[in-house]
């Protein structure tokens, strides 16, 4: 089995850390209500599905071609958790909260925000970095380890995403009130990446 709360500690670490999906749901959901917020935050968690299956189909692949090239991943993985992790802890972006955001219809919400979340290179490569690091490889069953994991990780997604845009009111505030929360968000992600990363490439 894979180590299933280790990742959602990780995944929830992701999803924590300020960035354009939650920054988008959180200022939709101040301009335009929660109902908008909510909508978005369901567009960027089915957008994950399509991440899913590009990670499933090339990793099942992978572990069935050559062990060596699943060992190789699993170091390039690490090392990008780790990039990511340095690139975080760098980061000082603080979140924008735009008043006059322009209001949409939650048809075009929803599908602008899938789009979005489909389109985002960074995101396949994170999946299928990511998801590989908390597998079983011995234990069988690697297309159904992942499609758990991305189960995992989309339901957390959408949990967290839809806290923000219920309370997109209460979390603005805080942000406008507090400049510096979302640096100190990233150092902490940023953190616990690197943290993520050095312990993948430990011997098992």
């Amino acid at each position: 089995m894979p180590e299933v709360w280790l990742f959602l500690i990780a995944a929830m670490t992701l999803t924590l850390a300020p960035g354009p999906d939650n920054i988008y749901v959180l200022t939709r959901g101040i301009t335009q209500g929660r109902k908008a917020g909510l909508v978005a935050a369901l567009g960027f968690s089915s957008g994950l599905i399509f991440h899913t299956m590009l990670a499933v189909l090339g990793f099942a692949a992978l572990i069935k071609a050559s062990p060596l090239a699943y060992s190789l991943l699993r170091y390039a993985g690490a090392a990008y958790l780790i990039y990511i992790g340095v690139r975080t802890l760098r980061s000082h972006s603080a979140i924008p909260l735009q008043g006059n955001a322009q209001h949409m219809k939650l048809s075009r919400i929803y599908w602008q925000s899938v789009i979005a979340n489909m389109l985002n290179p960074k995101v396949t490569l994170f999946f299928i970095a990511f998801l590989p690091q908390f597998v079983n490889a011995s234990a069988g069953h690697i297309p159904a380890q992942m499609l758990l994991l991305a189960a995992v990780f989309i339901a957390q997604a959408l949990a967290i995403f839809s806290v923000v845009a219920l309370f997109s009111g209460l979390v603005g505030a805080f942000f406008q009130r507090k400049k510096s929360a979302a640096t100190t968000m990233n150092r902490l992600a940023g953190c616990a990446f690197i943290g993520l990363g050095i312990r993948i490439a430990l011997p098992q």
